[in-house]
């Protein structure tokens, strides 16, 4: 898998249709992938206690880092288009873009993907960007890579304490490990030139949804909390929605 280079594997194919006057309409072309971020709306900044969770807790946000693999187009006629490869958002950098070339036009209806690596790709040391980006997952944890890293402060009693929101695999008795992963499913859209698909995050959902996420109960030391990390996982699962196409 290559990093940031998202390689169409299966129909690839072009059509070549020729107007009257021996024009070549394209029927495939670039898809763009933006991620964008709120928190319920409201726009996050950096080191900025401007969110606050259910208990009312006001946090800031320092760093979040987060993977997405094995991007899923799906047609009306039930096949799809995989996309390979992975992408490592990171907020604090220029990456919240990728770029898949080569998508055939149509009306799709909807998009998969995968949040971190699912156990075939979840593979110690095997990814230099990764391992280069100290992304690596330790290996008495279950090893393999972090899902995401969502890191800031928070104030309780009137004093300010830092989080460390962790995700990778969930570690449940020393030796014995349970995937951690989850798949989400976007709405369609319709691609008939080349475009940007917004996906959208909101951060909120991480705190809530179903959990009620007590930062005073769960803020740091969580990587080897098997209760944190199923925790994070479910309420993981309504964090992404599509925004737009344009």
């Amino acid at each position: 898998m290559k990093f940031l280079k998202l390689i169409v594997l299966l129909f690839l194919f072009v059509f070549i249709s020729c107007s009257d006057d021996d024009t070549i309409q394209p029927t495939s072309g670039e898809l763009s992938i933006q991620f964008n971020h709120n928190w319920n709306g409201k726009e996050i900044k950096f080191n900025e206690q401007n969110c606050t969770n259910a208990f009312g807790q006001e946090l800031s946000i320092t760093k979040l880092r987060y993977l997405i693999s094995d991007i899923v187009l799906h047609l009306p006629d039930n096949t799809s288009i995989p996309i390979d490869g992975y992408i490592l958002v990171d907020l604090n950098e220029s990456n919240l873009i990728a770029y898949a070339p080569n998508i055939p036009f149509n009306n799709y209806t909807g998009m998969s993907f995968t949040f971190g690596f699912d156990e075939n790709d979840n593979l110690d040391g095997a990814y230099p960007d990764l391992n280069s980006a100290s992304w690596n997952w330790p290996t008495m944890l279950g090893g393999g890579y972090h899902f995401m890293q969502l890191e800031g402060k928070y104030e309780s009693g009137g004093t300010e304490n830092p989080y460390a929101y962790h995700m990778g695999t969930a570690r449940k008795n020393p030796g014995e490990f349970e995937q951690n992963y989850f798949n989400v499913a976007l709405d369609g859209f319709n691609f008939t030139q080349e475009s940007t698909i917004n996906i959208r995050m909101n951060i909120a959902e991480w705190f809530t949804n179903p959990y009620d996420w007590d930062l005073e109960t769960y803020d740091i030391d969580l990587m080897m909390n098997y209760h944190a990390q199923k925790l994070m996982n479910v309420n993981g699962k309504s964090v992404f929605s599509l925004d737009e196409i344009n």
